[in-house]
């Protein structure tokens, strides 16, 4: 760290720029978000006619008029687009260090999951609601609320006048689809990101709302579409039941080949891969720190007797590592089911379930996909008519390069100052494809990967929201590490 840097940190006024940030959010953003929230902008895999439904173009319009009227020195503001691609908001802000060669890259999303079942009465995934500093609704956490903090962390350092390195916003419109119509993107604007040396992504987790959290991996994503086909039509279960076989049983020795069902561990030994040192400590130490709330914080049911469910390990370490370091696999949607009030005595033609594998941070996705396929594909039971569709946008993991010392300063310092706590260091079992692209495009840069979906803010279920305090804290925390870059 320069000692002009040094001289800068030392003249910020942290309750000055606590102070700031509080106004702007209860002024301004927590107002903006409200609006955000009730537009339906889901992302492209869930809304084939988003350019016609206008929903994205509204959410990147509003956040791009309000970040173009925000006392930030030289901001410049153009919302990208390539034929048949979302848009994206690209944003830059000339440097006001002298000397300054690198630039902070701060990223997020605007587009949503969609809306999902099971929301409170009073609630829903287009209906915002504040209450008890929880902003409610879909997508303010994940992660609407990003411009609008990364634009007022800016726009509190130069109201105090504290000298910064050059920044530039990349805000995309397809990340809940994979990002796929980002990549495009970033070749295209490669050379005006400049030299990166921080990335400041605001799309992750937290452990608690009590200290400053990193992420320093993200698992990979592949999805699909698994289809069993047995008839033509359905026929009467009665007089063909045993004669043809059910495309369910089908199903079942499908999955017998992917996962040991007893555990959910993955069987394919190209799944997984071996857990860094570095990450196994980590993962120990937050452990110490989150303790059995790592697992039962979840939303569980009863289970017999009135004892809840329970996941396959209590042990907080390994519960951690299953959810970060180790392949799993979800259903996430079905068709060829009829709902059960329909359900007649019909031996069902076909089954097909959506596929949600999570990969480790160093297994490659590409790999995982022809191997999957080949799995699922190969010799079928009955003969039966087997296909599996990947989903556009297969995205790799990402494991964090080794922390600089002036940065694991700035996060310490910066936490410790609106948090009161020392930085905390936590894997996400979610994907941000961008992370892996921007590291294999600047293997020197830096990464600040964080973001508020903390305990129980159920990012992509219901009941979604964002923990304004802790989104406030995050926000001055931002501004103190970007006054800190080199």
């Amino acid at each position: 760290m320069s000692s002009d840097t040094t001289e800068d940190i030392r003249q910020l006024d942290h309750d000055a720029l606590r102070a700031f940030v509080e106004r702007k959010w209860n002024d301004e953003i927590v107002p903006a978000l409200t609006d955000y929230i009730a537009v339906p902008a889901k992302s492209p895999a869930f809304d084939a006619d988003w350019a016609k439904h206008g929903y994205l173009e509204r959410v990147v319009q509003d956040a791009a008029k309000w970040a173009e009227t925000q006392p930030v020195r030289g901001l410049k503001l153009e919302i990208v687009r390539l034929p048949g691609r979302t848009p994206v908001i690209f944003f830059e802000v000339p440097a006001t260090r002298s000397g300054s060669s690198e630039t902070v890259v701060l990223y997020g999303h605007l587009d949503k999951q969609p809306e999902f079942a099971g929301w409170r009465n009073d609630l829903g995934p287009w209906s915002p609601k504040l209450e008890d500093g929880r902003l409610y609704g879909r997508g303010g956490a994940d992660d609407g609320y990003a411009i609008y903090a990364s634009v007022t962390a800016l726009a509190a350092l130069d109201a105090q006048g504290i000298e910064r390195p050059r920044c530039v916003g990349l805000i995309e419109t397809c990340e809940e689809s994979g990002s796929y119509d980002l990549l495009p993107y970033v070749d295209a604007l490669r050379e005006r990101l400049g030299t990166v040396g921080l990335v400041v992504c605001l799309d992750s987790g937290a452990g608690n709302y009590d200290q400053l959290w990193l992420t320093t991996s993200l698992r990979g994503l592949v999805s699909g579409d698994l289809e069993v086909e047995v008839l033509e039509e359905g026929i009467h279960s009665g007089s063909y039941g045993g004669i043809a076989p059910s495309s369910f049983r089908v199903m079942r020795q499908l999955f017998e080949r992917l996962e040991d069902a007893a555990s959910g561990t993955l069987l394919p030994k190209g799944f997984h891969c071996a857990i860094p040192s570095t990450r196994l400590a980590e993962a120990e130490a937050t452990a110490k720190i989150l303790g059995d709330s790592v697992w039962k914080g979840l939303p569980w049911t009863c289970g017999q007797d009135g004892r809840p469910v329970l996941p396959k390990t209590t042990d907080p370490t390994q519960t951690l590592l299953d959810s970060t370091w180790r392949p799993s696999l979800s259903v996430t949607g079905a068709a060829g089911l009829p709902a059960l009030a329909d359900a007649g005595n019909v031996l069902r033609p076909r089954t097909a379930f959506k596929l949600s594998l999570r990969l480790p941070p160093l297994v490659e996705a590409s790999q995982a996909v022809a191997e999957l396929k080949a799995l699922l594909e190969f010799d079928p039971p009955y003969n039966a008519k087997v296909t599996f569709k990947p989903d556009t946008g297969s995205a790799n993991g990402w494991s964090a390069p080794e922390l600089a010392p002036w940065l694991t300063q700035a996060l310490n310092a910066a936490s410790r100052t609106h948090f009161g706590a020392d930085c905390a260091y936590l894997g996400q079992g979610g994907t941000i494809p961008l992370m892996n692209v921007l590291q294999a495009g600047f293997p020197k840069s830096q990464f600040m990967v964080c973001g508020v979906l903390g305990p129980k803010s159920n990012a992509h279920g219901p009941n979604e929201f964002l923990h304004v305090p802790y989104a406030k804290k995050l926000t001055a925390t931002v501004a103190e590490v970007i006054a800190s870059a080199p």
